[in-house]
């Protein structure tokens, strides 16, 4: 690790090169902020649980064939990865009116949206992660048309994937947050865009359909958050075996 320069740290994760051109090494840490108050705090064991769901979903993904950066999972809390020219967008898919979308209008917290709904964040701290429209996307430069026509696929998939994988499981995909980024393909496809960062418990909001609850939020505070959600989570996906009922000794499932 020492001999890795760093390349980004960010909330929860930090990159770093990779060994080969054209990659990097993700390092997923315990980090927990609670972007309500700006402040961190650390929950035991997350940055492997979230690595390890992260490489599940990711290579689920991969099977059905939608593209993502990931390589193979180096260790506990690293993963190689693609360098890409990242977009600076959060792309989050809503299938449930979360509190945000229930207050704007006027609908019950929870309930089924009429279809799926696509909302950009620019991934800017400094500006507070404003919310951006298409119109002002492409305004800006920070895509373009066919950027567009290559993003609403891929998100709408990539829910259609996870949302069938939660409901197996017992939960509900309520909405999760998406990045993507630009990769030249050598095989003559040229640019493509493809899934990058994360899928964890980190960027998605789930619902647990036997007891009606939210069951994992990426943006509530810490203290209030049940501890063992991310442990329960990868339970139910297979990644995590019981060794009784304590869940502070988990084993991973290689």
């Amino acid at each position: 690790m020492s001999r890795r320069k760093q390349i980004f740290k960010g909330r929860t994760k930090t990159l770093y090169s990779g060994d080969t051109p054209d990659t990097l090494v993700l390092h997923f840490r315990d980090d927990f902020p609670d972007v309500q108050n700006d402040r961190k705090a650390s929950l035991e064991g997350k940055g492997i649980l979230n690595n390890r769901i992260s490489e599940h979903i990711m290579k689920g993904l991969l099977r059905i064939g939608i593209p993502t950066h990931i390589l193979k999972r180096l260790n506990m809390r690293e993963q190689v990865v693609r360098a890409l020219d990242m977009i600076p967008l959060h792309i989050c898919v809503r299938n449930l009116a979360t509190r945000s979308i229930a207050e704007r209008f006027g609908i019950k917290e929870a309930e089924p949206l009429p279809r799926p709904l696509i909302e950009f964040y620019l991934k800017d701290p400094k500006l507070g992660f404003p919310m951006v429209t298409e119109e002002h996307l492409i305004a800006f430069g920070v895509v373009s048309p066919p950027d567009l026509d290559e993003i609403f696929p891929l998100a709408f998939r990539t829910n259609d994937y996870l949302s069938g994988m939660m409901a197996g499981i017992g939960l509900l995909l309520a909405d999760f947050t998406l990045e993507v980024g630009r990769f030249w393909d050598d095989d003559g496809a040229g640019v493509r865009l493809i899934v990058a960062d994360e899928l964890s418990p980190d960027v998605f909001r789930l619902w647990d359909t036997s007891t009606g609850k939210e069951f994992v939020s990426g943006s509530e505070d810490t203290k209030t958050r049940p501890k063992s959600t991310h442990a329960e989570l990868s339970h139910r996906l297979g990644i995590l075996a019981e060794t009784g009922k304590q869940a502070s000794k988990p084993r991973l499932v290689s």
